[in-house]
């Protein structure tokens, strides 16, 4: 394998500038709209998981933007996961995952919301409570492969080569179906500065 093999591709430099135009359009709506006080993250449980399921599978089949994941990988990972629930019917609404990569490494996977709450800001609850357990975690950087980098930027991440996370590259990334057509952008978050706050 090649250095370049593990940096963007040319499909996915092209992915990252049709997916900026269309992230800062959905950001600025994520941003700008108050969210509404009782929504919060909270670690999922067991009985999640058909709809942490259910969300990811529709992004998958939608956009291609996450990628799929059995409800049995959902189980087996169920302790990463925080969710934004709907308080008064308790429908799950959004959800993402902190993954554990090293000893001061961690990755936030699978984050969706679902397609009739976007706009609210759940994404960044999302995000700020993934953030908030790896500091507590003592983990020292935060990333994600996304198509929609911006939105991560806006959130004080940073665009990175994917080379520069080798074990993610090792341990996942090569038996992913897209590796040789990888369209998604590494984006990083140093968290020494939370970290020594």
């Amino acid at each position: 394998m090649t250095s370049e093999a593990l940096g963007p591709t040319p499909a996915a430099t092209v992915r990252q500038r049709a997916s900026e135009v269309h992230a800062l359009q959905d950001i600025s709506a994520d941003l700008s709209v108050a969210v509404e006080a009782p929504l919060f993250a909270e670690a999922a449980n067991v009985g999640d998981a058909p709809e942490i399921h259910r969300l990811i599978q529709y992004w998958f089949e939608t956009t291609g933007d996450v990628l799929p994941r059995t409800e049995g990988e959902i189980y087996e990972t169920i302790r990463d996961f925080v969710v934004v629930r709907d308080p008064g019917k308790r429908r799950l609404l959004a959800a993402g995952a902190l993954h554990v990569e090293w000893k001061d490494l961690a990755e936030i996977k699978s984050l969706v919301v679902d397609p009739g709450t976007q706009g609210r800001g759940l994404g960044r609850i999302i995000v700020d409570a993934c953030l908030d357990e790896a500091v507590d975690m003592g983990l020292k950087t935060v990333f994600a492969l996304t198509t929609t980098p911006a939105f991560f930027e806006r959130l004080g991440f940073r665009i990175s080569g994917v080379s520069a996370f080798p074990r993610k590259v090792w341990n996942e990334c090569f038996r992913c179906p897209k590796y040789n057509a990888c369209d998604e952008i590494a984006v990083t978050i140093d968290l020494r500065e939370r970290l020594n706050a």
